[in-house]
């Protein structure tokens, strides 16, 4: 199973423990708190995070007393990477954490074994996919900025619900999902110039959104027009750092990790679109979710854009129990408005999830 210690500083008081599982085909690195017989409640992080991204509500809902799970994910941290990017598709992902929660459930009632789940950004596919698969593991789903039955239903799926009002096809035919594009013809140059400053790098991602870009293109749809994520350049530039989303002592700390592993295999996320898509097929009740669903909009995450446009509307019509929020905040939303976030969260469990 693995060591247990203390994790990171600057965390909470409520004590966190990192943990490690290691099956026949993957190992997971995680972080638990909580009351051992506490609700399972599993938060999954996105590109290019790590764990420690839910620094924020490990300790909230610990201290509700629900067992908190926070892996790291496939490709990230103390977890497996591996060096073919098929690797990385959906199901793969899906399975990590179908080995978690079997081992984290193991011993409980089976009425006492379905988990809570929430996801962000790459985070929200493996929650909706686990969702849509396996809705019997799922007490509610919870999903920041990414909705339900787009992005994990392949990449086609995301560019038909483009706003064209913002961008024009013949500009921008892929709207705001260039940078994707990105990936799939320029995968080893995207991965060496993230790698060649890790610290620049999530010190330059990792901010809080900005009002004034709303109703404008985002600086994804410009990605291959642009010679990549820097007009060509090799590495980030060093530019001041955002205290309200992060700390010093976090950038460090994703900067370390990334540095170990790398960039392929968080990169590698966005190389199985049809793999991604093909496994979708394979969802159970049609895709349509029956259990309890909570999604926040980011009104200033112009990426995942979904006030304005229609990238939420398939969610709806797929879920039958859909609560929706909108929080005033850029893309890295639980550690740009972490107080909002977990009362949010906090409430529709109450009402929605635990009644």
């Amino acid at each position: 199973m693995g060591e247990q210690r203390p994790t990171v500083a600057g965390m909470a008081a409520t004590e966190i423990f990192e943990h490690t599982l290691k099956t026949d085909r993957h190992t997971t690195g995680y972080l638990a708190a909580g009351p051992i017989d506490g609700p399972l409640m599993f938060f999954i992080h996105g590109w290019p995070e790590l764990s420690i991204s839910w620094r924020h509500q490990i300790p909230v809902f610990a201290g509700l007393g629900f067992r908190v799970i926070a892996p790291d994910m496939r490709g990230y941290g103390r977890s497996d990477t591996y060096a073919d990017t098929e690797a990385f598709a959906q199901e793969q992902i899906v399975t990590d954490m179908l080995e978690l929660h079997d081992h984290l459930s193991a011993g409980r009632d089976e009425s006492d074994a379905p988990a809570i789940w929430v996801g962000h950004d790459w985070g929200s596919p493996v929650v909706w996919n686990i969702a849509s698969h396996h809705p019997q593991r799922c007490r509610g789903v919870a999903s920041l900025c990414v909705p339900y039955a787009v992005l994990e239903r392949g990449f086609a799926s995301v560019v038909e619900l483009v706003n064209r009002e913002v961008y024009p096809e013949a500009e921008f035919p892929v709207g705001q999902w260039d940078y994707m594009l990105y990936y799939q013809e320029n995968f080893t140059r995207a991965v060496e110039v993230f790698g060649a400053n890790t610290y620049n790098t999530v010190q330059a991602l990792f901010r809080k959104g900005d009002p004034a870009g709303r109703g404008k293109p985002a600086g994804t749809s410009s990605i291959r027009a642009g010679g990549g994520w820097l007009g060509g350049a090799d590495v980030f530039p060093e530019l001041p750092m955002d205290p309200d989303v992060v700390t010093e002592a976090d950038l460090r700390t994703y900067a370390a990790a990334l540095d170990r592993n790398g960039f392929f295999g968080p990169d590698a996320w966005y190389m199985n679109h049809g793999a991604n898509e093909q496994y979708s097929t394979s969802m159970v009740n049609n895709g349509v979710l029956d259990m309890p669903v909570l999604f926040f909009h980011g009104l200033y995450d112009y990426t995942c854009e979904t006030t304005d446009s229609r990238l939420a509307d398939p969610m709806r019509a797929n879920c039958t129990n859909l609560t929706e929020h909108t929080i005033e905040s850029g893309h890295w939303m639980a550690q740009e408005r972490p107080t909002e976030v977990n009362a949010r969260l906090a409430s529709w469990i109450i009402k929605s999830v635990m009644n």
